[in-house]
C-alpha cells in the first residue's frame, strides 16, 4: 500500500519513512497540505499520515479537504500531533481524522494503527462488488455506455447540494451522501428479470410492454429484500432498496410501482430520479439525438412539483454547471435502455 506522509519537519518525515518502508509500504511525501492535495489529485493514495501544525495548510484543514473528495474513494487519515488533550482529539476527529498518534511516535504502535486502517479500507471492496453487480445487469445492453457512472456522480452532487438546505440539517450528512453515491448504480438492478425482447427493443414500448418493463422496480426491490433479510441493519442495502424500488415514483403520485407521492417517496429515490432522467434526456437514443443541457434543464424545471421533488430541482439548479462537467467527461454516444420508463416514452 502507498502511504502519503505530510510533514514540514524533515527529521520527523524521514523517521516515518524508515519505519514504513522497512515494513514494506511505499511512501510518498509532502511538506504541507497544499502539496498533499496536489498529490492526492494525481495519484491513487488511500492512506495519509499528516502532521497537525504546518504552514500553508494545517493537518486539520487537510483532513477537511480530503473529506470533500469522497467520490475519489475513502482516504484513511492519521493525525500525527503533540495535541493530545481530549478537546484537540474531538477537534481533529470532527475535521475528518480517523486516528491519532501523539509525538514522539512509537513505531510498533504506528504500524498497528495502520493495519487497523487497512481493515477499514477493505470494507470499501463492497463498493466494487456493488458496482460490479450493477454493471452485470447493465451489460445485457451493450449500448448503455457510462450511464451508471454519470448517474452515480449526478446523484452525489445533488445529495451534497441538498445537505446545505436547512430542512435537511441532521438528515443528509456525509454518510448519506456517500451511500447514495455508492448504491445509486443499483437503481436498475431489477432489469436482470426483464426479457431481452422488452429490454433490448429499439424505440417506444406498447402499453403491454411498458407494464412488463415497469416490473424492474419490484424485481430490484425483491432482490435486495433477500439481502436485507440476511443483513437487516446494513444501511447501504436499505438505501439501495429504496432507490431500486422508488426511483420511478413521481412527486405528484402518478409514478410506479406504488403511486407514492411527495415525501412518501424515499429521499434517496427522489434524488436519483432527477439524476437518472437528466442522463436519459442528454444521451442519444435510437429514436432521438441527445438533448442539449438547456433543453433537459427546462424539462426538469417544468416538471418540478409534478415528476420531481422541488427541493431536488433546486439542488440541480445549484450544481448544474458541475452536471455539465460530468456529462462532458463521462459522455459517450449511447442508448440508455431505461429511456422509455424514464421520460414517458410509452
Amino acid at each position: 500500500m502507498k502511504i502519503l506522509i505530510v510533514d514540514d519537519d524533515m527529521i520527523s518525515q524521514e523517521l516515518l519513512r524508515n519505519v514504513l518502508e522497512e515494513s514494506g509500504y511505499t511512501v510518498v511525501t509532502a511538506e504541507d497540505g497544499v502539496e498533499a492535495m496536489e498529490i492526492l489529485e494525481s495519484e491513487r493514495i488511500r492512506f495519509v499520515i499528516t502532521d497537525w501544525d504546518m504552514p500553508e495548510m494545517t493537518g486539520l484543514e487537510l483532513c477537511r479537504r480530503i473529506r470533500t473528495r469522497s467520490h475519489h474513494g475513502y482516504v484513511y487519515t492519521i493525525l500525527l500531533t503533540s495535541h493530545g488533550q481530549s478537546r484537540e482529539i474531538v477537534e481533529g476527529m470532527t475535521a475528518g481524522a480517523d486516528d491519532f498518534i501523539v509525538k514522539p511516535f512509537n513505531g510498533p504502535e504506528l504500524l498497528v494503527r495502520i493495519r487497523a486502517g487497512e481493515r477499514i479500507l477493505s470494507l470499501e471492496t463492497r463498493e466494487l462488488l456493488i458496482f460490479s453487480l450493477a454493471k452485470l445487469a447493465e451489460s445485457r445492453d451493450p449500448e448503455t455506455g457510462r450511464h451508471l457512472e454519470r448517474v452515480q456522480n449526478y446523484s452525489r452532487l445533488l445529495a451534497h447540494a441538498m445537505a446545505s438546505q436547512s430542512k435537511y440539517a441532521g438528515v443528509i450528512d456525509d454518510e448519506f451522501v456517500h451511500l447514495v453515491y455508492q448504491t445509486s448504480p443499483l437503481h436498475d438492478i431489477g432489469k436482470v428479470g426483464i426479457p431481452d425482447s422488452i429490454l433490448l427493443k429499439p424505440g417506444r414500448y406498447s402499453d403491454d410492454e411498458f407494464e412488463l418493463m415497469k416490473a424492474h422496480t419490484t424485481i430490484g426491490a425483491e432482490t435486495l429484500d433477500a439481502a436485507l433479510a440476511q443483513n437487516p441493519n446494513a444501511r447501504f442495502l436499505q438505501i439501495a432498496r429504496e432507490i431500486a424500488a422508488a426511483h420511478h415514483e413521481r412527486y405528484d403520485g402518478r409514478g410506479y410501482p406504488l403511486g407514492l407521492s411527495g415525501n412518501e417517496i424515499p429521499l434517496s429515490a427522489r434524488i436519483v430520479a432527477v439524476a437518472d432522467v437528466y442522463d436519459a434526456l442528454t444521451s442519444k437514443r435510437v429514436y432521438k439525438d441527445a438533448f442539449a443541457h438547456h433543453v433537459a434543464r427546462n424539462i426538469i424545471l417544468k416538471d418540478s412539483g409534478t415528476h420531481f421533488a422541488p427541493d431536488v430541482v433546486d439542488a440541480f439548479l445549484e450544481v448544474e454547471s458541475q452536471f455539465l462537467e460530468i456529462r462532458n467527461s463521462l459522455f459517450e454516444s449511447d442508448r440508455h435502455d431505461c429511456s422509455a420508463c424514464c421520460v414517458g416514452a410509452k
